[in-house]
């Protein structure tokens, strides 16, 4: 089996087994299948839900209602708790965790979506399992990212993962609520997620935490369209993990929409260029093969204003536009650095980004 990205979503029902405190068996076995899947190679990120139940079990279940700031006050006591329970569990394996809190604004402001995506890569690179939360202590309405379920889905596609399991304490999506109508039937794949789709969601889950099928249903849809094939399923359900990863049915399949490469040329054909960067006929020729990155020694001028991870335009000698990318430099240090060998970036700026102006990842031939 070929190395695959995986982001498996812990929602808080999964870690309380249906109780009003955190499970530590059942984080146990949960762990123990990620640590199985990483020692096998593969890249795991684990999104856990959970800090608000720990913290209110640290502070003997209070009766705080459900003000944002109660539900702030028992994420930070809970999120520290919830760590330290994740770093012994995976020490059993001899496997080092990271804590990351992320909000909306650090997955749709273009530099700190990069500076991210950067910090997550490199917990990966290191076979550091990134242990990620939405930030309650300072998420606000206006930039919280609402649940956990969404925030998996905006993780893979930042991640550009292969695959998202979201384990709940449904075995998946149903024709009805199973709850209700014992006629229901389990759906066993989904090839596009409709209106009738969504409809099938219903409304909360249960009553534990914040997501239920509905938002299930909208981190899919999402990522679908990033080229992530998502499965929802039941994190009761034996070795789940290692069993939907061998190709066993279980729970809910639906299949993305598009390829990783499809969904990333969307976007940067669709964003429009916030500046130019004009390249010499080596670079130019490098480029329209296909296949390589825009170093500095390449760029001859720099056009406009943008900041880090903005689109910009790629221009041939001969003025015709070849390319869009997503410049790893502003425009100031990339004036600073147009014409230099990598190996200087850090002597000029003090700092590097990479050793490309514009990494092939991130860039789009047009001709």
């Amino acid at each position: 089996m070929s190395p695959h990205r995986i982001v498996v979503k812990l929602g808080t029902s999964t870690l309380t087994g249906g109780t009003r405190q955190i499970n530590r068996q059942r984080m146990l076995e949960i762990v123990q299948q990620v640590a199985r899947l990483h020692q096998h190679g593969h890249e795991m990120v684990v999104v856990s839900s959970g800090a608000v139940t720990a913290g209110r079990e640290r502070l003997g279940f209070p009766d705080l209602g459900r003000s944002v700031p109660a539900k702030q006050m028992l994420s930070a006591v809970g999120q520290g708790r919830l760590m330290h329970l994740y770093g012994e569990l995976f020490d059993i394996f001899d496997i080092a965790v990271g804590q990351v809190l992320l909000t909306r604004d650090d997955l749709t402001d273009r530099p700190r979506y990069l500076n991210a995506r950067d910090t997550l890569l490199t917990l990966i690179e290191r076979r550091i399992i990134p242990i990620i939360n939405e930030n309650d202590t300072i998420a606000t309405d206006e930039i919280r990212v609402g649940d956990n379920d969404n925030l998996s889905a905006l993780v893979a596609n930042l991640l550009e993962a292969d695959l998202l399991v979201l384990l709940t304490d449904q075995p998946g999506l149903f024709t009805a609520d199973p709850r209700k109508d014992s006629a229901a039937q389990l759906i066993a794949q989904v090839t596009r997620i409709d209106e009738q789709v969504v409809a099938l969601a219903g409304g909360a889950g249960s009553g534990v935490g914040t997501g239920g099928m509905a938002t299930k249903i909208q981190a899919a849809q999402l990522a679908s369209r990033s080229g992530v094939t998502t499965v929802i399923a039941s994190g009761k359900e034996p070795d789940v993990l290692a069993r939907i990863l061998a190709g066993e049915r279980l729970g809910t399949r639906f299949e993305p929409a598009v390829s990783h490469l499809e969904s990333r040329k969307r976007w940067l054909l669709a964003d429009k260029p916030r500046g130019l960067l004009r390249v010499d006929s080596g670079a130019a020729t490098k480029l329209l093969k296909g296949g390589a990155s825009l170093l500095p020694v390449g760029v001859t001028a720099v056009e406009g204003e943008f900041r880090r991870g903005e689109v910009v335009a790629v221009f041939a000698p001969d003025g015709r536009e070849i390319a869009h990318g997503l410049t790893s430099y502003d425009s100031a240090d990339a004036a600073r650095l147009r014409g230099v060998k990598s190996a200087q970036i850090v002597e000029i700026l003090g700092y590097t980004y990479g050793d490309a102006v514009i990494h092939r990842n991130n860039l789009v031939v047009l001709i």
